[in-house]
């Protein structure tokens, strides 16, 4: 059974169309990514889809019920993460936590088993006020009360955003240990490390899908030579490398740069003569295997083009 089926939805805020008539699916028991920049549209499709927003076009279903007609049985299914801390700081994370399953007309020693991983990790400070706690803990505590209702479905929105590796790391952990208990999961990320963590991601740019499959999928599907460039001066790399006609797309990535080739022999070498000329230090000139962001950068420049 499908978990989400999206057709041709379309949300439009005034002249603004967040989302222009985009289709996925998604399968029941997978973790699914949606990667993209601020802007992207994937905070409005998980407010849609978890029945916070109308559509202003096309449908969407999850799990079979309609977002628009059927808002109440899938609110009984789904949990929801949202990117912004939103739970009550003035109570404490036991009251929080009491709070939701309250809602849901649970308790929490009913499904204490789905949430034990996890909230151990917290319990000790179970009196402290959710306000007081660590951006790690905030996280922890979120995704507890998303699950004390025992849902079918898991929506995160940018999940890890401001918290430190460690807490990152951790936090995937437990997001595989949620999806081998069946448990499906979509999760938005502006991470390119967490993506090879999904089944398959959606690329995501002003409202639009570039491209949907597994991670390594994607990135076979890059077309071009890619080297990493390096020298004494990152600024000047990028400028005078855009400036040649062998390049078709130079940006940075951390201390090197990521150049993209029509694939013609002795290109490196053309590239380093280049380079020497425009009186560049200490260079380096290595061919890599594309990375997903690398091939996100290649569909985003196609979609401007």
């Amino acid at each position: 059974m499908l978990a989400i089926d999206v057709k041709g939805l379309t949300k439009s805020y005034g002249s603004i169309e967040a989302l222009k008539s985009v289709s996925f699916s998604v399968e029941e028991g997978e973790i699914f990514g949606l990667i993209g920049p601020d802007g992207a549209g994937k905070t409005s499709l998980m407010r849609i889809l978890t029945t916070l927003l109308y559509p202003t076009k096309g449908s969407a279903s999850v799990f079979g019920f309609d977002v628009v007609h059927d808002y109440k049985e899938i609110r009984k299914i789904c949990g929801y993460m949202p990117g912004k801390f939103s739970l009550y700081q003035d109570l404490t994370v036991e009251e929080n936590l009491d709070f939701y399953a309250s809602v849901f007309n649970t308790t929490i020693k009913e499904n204490y088993f789905l949430i034990k991983d996890i909230y151990s990790q917290i319990e000790p400070f179970k009196k402290r006020l959710a306000g007081k706690l660590s951006g790690g803990m905030k996280q922890k505590l979120a995704l507890s009360c998303a699950l004390i209702h025992k849902p079918k479905i898991l929506f995160l929105d940018e999940p890890t955003t401001g918290v430190d590796a460690v807490s990152r790391k951790e936090f995937w952990d437990m997001l595989m240990k949620l999806k081998a208990q069946g448990i499906t999961i979509v999760v938005s990320t502006p991470y390119m490390d967490e993506v090879k963590m999904c089944d398959r991601v959606v690329l995501m740019m002003k409202g639009n899908i570039l491209d949907i499959d597994k991670p390594t999928t994607i990135e076979g599907k890059y077309q071009h030579k890619l080297f990493s460039v390096v020298s004494d001066n990152l600024y000047m790399l990028i400028k005078d490398i855009r400036k040649c006609n062998i390049a078709i797309s130079v940006f940075p990535f951390g201390d090197n740069v990521h150049v993209s080739v029509k694939e013609e022999d002795g290109i490196a070498e053309k590239l380093m003569s280049l380079l020497k000329e425009k009186k560049h230090n200490n260079i380096s000139i290595k061919q890599i295997t594309p990375c997903i962001e690398d091939c996100f950068m290649d569909l985003m420049s196609e979609y401007h083009d």
